[in-house]
C-alpha cells in the first residue's frame, strides 16, 4: 500500500502557529533595508500551511491572491473551514507537492513562501520544490524560506536520530504521539543521567533536554518523529536555489540587520574581509552558532540606487502596535541584551504613539529637531519591528478593502477561544498580518460582539468560558482555585483590556 504520508508525522496535527515573515510587507521592508528591489505582490504560495492561519490571515488582510497546499487532510479541513466564504479566500488544496507543483491551472507568483518544511522532507520532495519555484516564480519574485541549520544543531541534532530510533525500536504500538515522544525524553534523560561521553562532551544537551519537556508536543512530533530531517547548512541551501535561478537577498529576521547586536568588530571586520557573499553568511552562521535561519531569496534581484532606495524607504509605513510607555528599550541579539538610547528611541515612539500609520518620510520630518537621520530611523524601525513592537503598515485604500474580511475571519478565530487557547493571533487589514492577541482578549472581544457593555460583563463572559471548560485562570504557572480571587483578577485583566488594550486592537484594524 502506497505511504500517501511520505514518512512525514501526520498523526498528531501541527500547532496554529502564525508567522511573520510570510507577510510580503514585511519582506518589502527588509529587500528595500538590504537596496533590493521589491515586487508589487499579487499572487502568492504557501507549500505546507500547516493549520492555515498565516495563508488565511494574508489572504484576507493583504489582497493579494494566496494560493497553497498541505497533503494532511485534518490541517486542510481546518484551514478551510477558517476560509469559507471570506472575501479574498486562499485557494487551499490538500495535494502533496508532486502533484500540487505540476498543476497547470496555477498562476505564475510574485512570493512563495515555505515555513520549516524545507528540514522536514525528502530530497525527492525538495527536487520537485525547487523545479516549481523554477517554472513558478516571477523574475523579481521572492522566496522566503525557513530551515534548521549547521553549525547549530551539530551538537545536539543526533538527539534526533536517537529519539526516532528510541521510537521505531522500543515504544509499544497503538500510544498516542504526546505518549511516545515522553517515553523518547525518558530514555535520553537516562540515556544522559548515566554518565554517557556524548552529553559529557557537550554540556549543553541537558539544558537542550530541559527545553524540549517545556515544549508544545505537536512541535515535537513533526520536529524529531518524521522520516526526514535534515539540518541544513547555508552553503548546501545556497546550492538548491541557485539551481533554481535564485540569489540571496537577506535575512527574514530583522535583528539580523543590525550588526552591532550580533558581531563584535572583530567579527564584523572578518565578514567584511570575505568577498563572496555565500560564504559571508555560512561564517557568520558559525559566528553566531546558527541553529534555524529564515531567508528571503530573490529571482534576479536588482540592486537600488542610493536615491531610490531612500525615497523609497520614505515611502515605507509603519504602525506602533506597542503603547508608547510599555515597549521596552531593550532588545536581544546574539551578543546578549543590549539596551537602546533613550534619546534616539523616546522620541520615535513619541511620535508614533497614536497608532495610525506614518511614514518613515513624516518620521524624518517630525523627528529631525531631535538630530534623528533616515538612517537612525530605518536602524530603530528594524529593531522595534522585529522585537514586534513596531509593524509595516498597508496604504489606506488597501486597509478599506481589507477591514470587513478580517473582522470576519477574526470573528471566527474568537468564537474558539471558548474550547481552547490554540490560536493566538489575530487578522490586522493595517499591517497585512496576523497579530498576536492573547485568548483572554479573545474571549473580551467575543463578549464584546455578543453585547457585554461592561468590565463584569467581560469578566463574567470569561469566566463562564473558562469553567464550561473546567479550567481557570492561571497565575505564576499555577492555577487560581478561589473563586473570590479569579473574579477579581479577571475583572482586573477586563479593565485593563478597554483602557489599554481595546484601543490598539482598534486602531489596527484587529476589532470593530
Amino acid at each position: 500500500m502506497h505511504d500517501w504520508s511520505e514518512g512525514y508525522m501526520t498523526e498528531l496535527a501541527y500547532t496554529y502557529g502564525y508567522y511573520p515573515e510570510l507577510n510580503p510587507l514585511r519582506a518589502r521592508l527588509a529587500l528595500l533595508e538590504a537596496g533590493i528591489v521589491p515586487p508589487a505582490v499579487q499572487t502568492a504560495c504557501e507549500l505546507g500551511f500547516g493549520q492555515g492561519m498565516s495563508i488565511n490571515i494574508h489572504a484576507v488582510a493583504a489582497g493579494a491572491a494566496w494560493h497553497g497546499t498541505d497533503f494532511n487532510p485534518a490541517q486542510v479541513g481546518f484551514a478551510r473551514e477558517l476560509a469559507q466564504d471570506l472575501p479574498l479566500a486562499a485557494n487551499l488544496s490538500d495535494e502533496a507537492f508532486e502533484a500540487y507543483c505540476q498543476r497547470a491551472d496555477l498562476p505564475q507568483f510574485d512570493f512563495i513562501a515555505l515555513h520549516g518544511i524545507w528540514s522536514w522532507v525528502s530530497d525527492a520532495n525538495r527536487r520537485v520544490i525547487a523545479s516549481f519555484i523554477e517554472r513558478k516564480l516571477k523574475v523579481g519574485g521572492v522566496v522566503y524560506v525557513s530551515y534548521n541549520t549547521q553549525p547549530g544543531w551539530a551538537a545536539t541534532g543526533p538527539l534526533t536520530e536517537l529519539m526516532a530510533g528510541f521510537d521505531a525500536a522500543l515504544n509499544p504500538p497503538g500510544i498516542g504521539p504526546a505518549a511516545r515522544i515522553d517515553a523518547a525524553l525518558d530514555f535520553v534523560d537516562g540515556l544522559v543521567a548515566s554518565g554517557a561521553l556524548y552529553g559529557k562532551v557537550n554540556p549543553q544537551v541537558a539544558e537542550h533536554l530541559k527545553r524540549l519537556r517545556s515544549q508544545d508536543r505537536r512541535y515535537l512530533a513533526h520536529e524529531y518523529f518524521n522520516r526526514d530531517w535534515q539540518p541544513m547548512p547555508f552553503a548546501q541551501m545556497r546550492t538548491w536555489m541557485e539551481g533554481a535561478r535564485l540569489s540571496y537577498a537577506t535575512s527574514a529576521q530583522f535583528i539580523d540587520h543590525v550588526p552591532m547586536l550580533n558581531l563584535t568588530e572583530q567579527q564584523q571586520d572578518l565578514l567584511a574581509a570575505i568577498p563572496d557573499a555565500g560564504f559571508r553568511e555560512t561564517t557568520r552562521d558559525f559566528i553566531v552558532n546558527r541553529l534555524f535561519r529564515r531567508d528571503y531569496w530573490v529571482r534576479g534581484p536588482r540592486r537600488l540606487a542610493p536615491a531610490d532606495r531612500t525615497e523609497r524607504l520614505r515611502a515605507m509605513r509603519v504602525v506602533l502596535a506597542t503603547p508608547a510607555a510599555r515597549v521596552k528599550l531593550k532588545v536581544s541579539g546574539a551578543l546578549g541584551e543590549a539596551n537602546l538610547h533613550e534619546d534616539v528611541y523616546r522620541p520615535i515612539l513619541d511620535a508614533l504613539a497614536d497608532h495610525q500609520p506614518h511614514s518613515l518620510g513624516e518620521l524624518e520630518i517630525t523627528l529631525a529637531p531631535h538630530g534623528a537621520t533616515l538612517a537612525r530611523i530605518v536602524e530603530a524601525v528594524m529593531l522595534l519591528t522585529g522585537a514586534g513592537n513596531l509593524h509595516p503598515a498597508q496604504a489606506d485604500e488597501a486597509i478599506a478593502a481589507a477591514r470587513a474580511g478580517a473582522l470576519q475571519l477574526n470573528a471566527r478565530l474568537c468564537a474558539m477561544a471558548r474550547y481552547a487557547e490554540d490560536v493566538g493571533c489575530l487578522a490586522s487589514p493595517v499591517t497585512g498580518g496576523g497579530f498576536p492577541v492573547r485568548r483572554i482578549d479573545q474571549l473580551f472581544l467575543l463578549a464584546r460582539s455578543l453585547g457585554a457593555a461592561s468590565i463584569g460583563a467581560l469578566a463574567d463572559f470569561a469566566a463562564a468560558a473558562l469553567q464550561a471548560q473546567g479550567q481557570r485562570i492561571m497565575k505564576d504557572g499555577q492555577p487560581v482555585l478561589d473563586d473570590a480571587r479569579q473574579t477579581e483578577m479577571l475583572r482586573s485583566q477586563a479593565q485593563a483590556f478597554e483602557t489599554t488594550r481595546l484601543p490598539v486592537l482598534q486602531a489596527l484594524g484587529v476589532a470593530s
